[in-house]
Order: structure tokens, then C-alpha cells, then sequence
């Protein structure tokens, strides 16, 4: 028998040449499962794409029908033109974990989420926070859009292609600035210097930590824990119960800390680079 992507919904494409379609996965005529792929915006020559909600029907799981239905998703996105493949697995998820090994796919981060109490963390004595003003924020800004072009550059973009995606991406999300609705930014302060900024997002009953920063020569006395308790202030205060966050692949330090704070890991990123 034969597995094979047949697409379930006509092709969509954006002005700027994003692409998505729903494809059922068929052993011969029959329907066991589906996925969705889509693929960014280009950036420059580099195009990102994803497969997304890729599931097998019970009965026909542990016949390689995911593995087969992954490799020819690939090559769809490969006829799109693109030279990069994400995926998201749930953390609890063992089949779509050992398929994405199986795959080639390699981590490059993890999603962690904590569920919030009623009542405010405190902070250390001595230390406080504020929100930015507007004289720091263009340093900030500044010193975020290269720290997260950085983060685009390692991951295979030009340096020229993540300089404009971090432009693009900052514009977008920040669009009045510190006074964009659902946006804090706060500082954190130590004896009245500032040590760290860290930088959230509330859409849609949400909040995520964007950007957090601890000045260099503050790091080790503990600020990158004040800071996300400061988040976690907010948050509550604005009335939400979960406040989630992205950790990169092989960043231990930050990962030890939000588990001692009570984050708990919801997926697993992966990529994969296509030939």
C-alpha cells in the first residue's frame, strides 16, 4: 500500500508570498490522517516552512504512515522553494517526538508556560521595578533588534535578511512603542540602577515574555529571576492566569531557572535544513 499527501483546500497564498494548504494523508484512496504546510514570508532567498497538526488516525499509528507522510511534506515545501523545515511537538507527545528524531529534525528550543497564583511575587529588598521611559527605550530597541537578529543569523539567515526580519518583526509587534496597547516593558532596578529590562506581550487573554535582559555586568546576583517575578506581577495585575515563554535549545542556565520557578514545558521546537 502506498501513503501519499493529497490536499484537502485550495492553495493560499498572501501578497507578500506566504503559502499555506491542508493535505489529507491517504493509504491508497483512503483517509488516515491530515497535516498543514505552510511557508513564511520570504526572507530575501531563504524561505521558512512548517508542518503543522500532523496526526494519524488510531488505527493505522505504528506503520511508518507519519514517517512517510513527513518526508513527502517536505518535498511539497522543497517545490515551494523552501531551504528550511519547523515543526512544534507537544512536550508530552513520545510518537511525534521520536518521529521528529527520526526525521533529522534537531531541537532548537522548547515552549514553557506557568500558571500564576493570586497573589503578586515579591521582589528582593532593594530591588524594584518600573516601566521603561521614553528616553531608554530607543537604546533598547536598539541593543533588541540586534540580540534577536542574532538569534535569526545562527539559525541560517544572512546577516543582511535577520537584521531587516528583527526590524520588520519589532515594528510590527511595537508599533507606538512603549505605549503599544498589551505591551510592558519594565525595568528592573537594583539601589536605584538599573540592572534588566524585560519586554511582554498580552493578545488574546495571553501574555508572553518576548525579550528579557540582564545588563552583563549585573549577571550572577540573581536579577534574571527578579525580572521574571516582575513579569509575573504584571501579568496578574492585568488579569491574566498564564504567562508563557521560549527558551533556546542549549540555554541551561535559563532553563534551570524557569523550572525552580514553576514553568513547565508544552512543546518542543525542531528543525531541519533541506538539501
Amino acid at each position: 500500500m502506498t501513503t501519499t499527501l493529497r490536499p484537502s483546500a485550495p492553495l493560499q497564498t498572501s501578497p507578500s508570498g506566504a503559502r499555506s494548504r491542508p493535505y489529507e494523508i491517504r493509504v491508497n484512496s483512503r483517509r488516515v490522517g491530515a497535516l498543514l504546510l505552510t511557508a513564511a514570508e520570504p526572507l530575501g532567498s531563504f524561505v521558512i516552512g512548517k508542518i503543522d497538526d500532523l496526526s494519524v488516525d488510531e488505527p493505522d499509528r505504528r506503520r511508518g504512515r507519519a514517517t512517510v507522510a513527513g518526508l513527502a511534506a517536505e518535498e511539497v515545501l522543497r517545490s515551494w522553494g523552501c531551504r528550511r523545515v519547523t515543526l512544534s511537538v507537544p512536550a508530552d507527545a513520545e510518537g511525534g517526538l521520536r518521529l521528529a528524531a527520526v526525521l533529522g529534525y534537531a531541537p532548537t528550543g522548547r515552549t514553557m508556560v506557568k500558571d500564576l497564583g493570586s497573589a503578586p511575587p515579591p521582589l528582593p529588598a532593594g530591588v524594584t521595578g518600573r516601566p521603561m521611559t521614553a528616553e531608554e527605550y530607543g537604546p533598547w530597541l536598539d541593543a533588541a533588534t540586534v540580540r534577536y537578529a542574532g538569534s535569526w543569523e545562527a539559525r541560517g539567515l544572512s546577516p543582511e535578511a535577520a537584521h531587516a526580519k528583527s526590524v520588520a518583526d519589532h515594528a510590527g509587534q511595537l508599533p507606538q512603542g512603549p505605549d503599544t496597547p498589551g505591551v510592558d516593558i519594565l525595568v528592573l532596578e537594583a539601589a536605584g540602577i538599573p540592572v534588566g529590562r524585560i519586554w511582554i506581550g498580552r493578545s488574546e487573554g495571553r501574555a508572553y515574555v518576548f525579550d528579557v535582559e540582564v545588563a552583563a555586568e549585573q549577571r550572577g546576583h540573581g536579577h534574571g529571576r527578579s525580572l521574571m517575578l516582575l513579569a509575573e506581577g504584571a501579568v496578574r495585575a492585568a488579569g491574566l492566569a498564564t504567562l508563557g515563554l521560549h527558551v533556546f535549545a542549549g540555554n541551561t542556565p535559563a532553563e534551570r531557572l524557569y523550572e525552580s520557578l514553576g514553568y513547565r514545558y508544552t512543546a518542543v521546537n525542531f528543525a531541519k535544513d533541506l538539501r
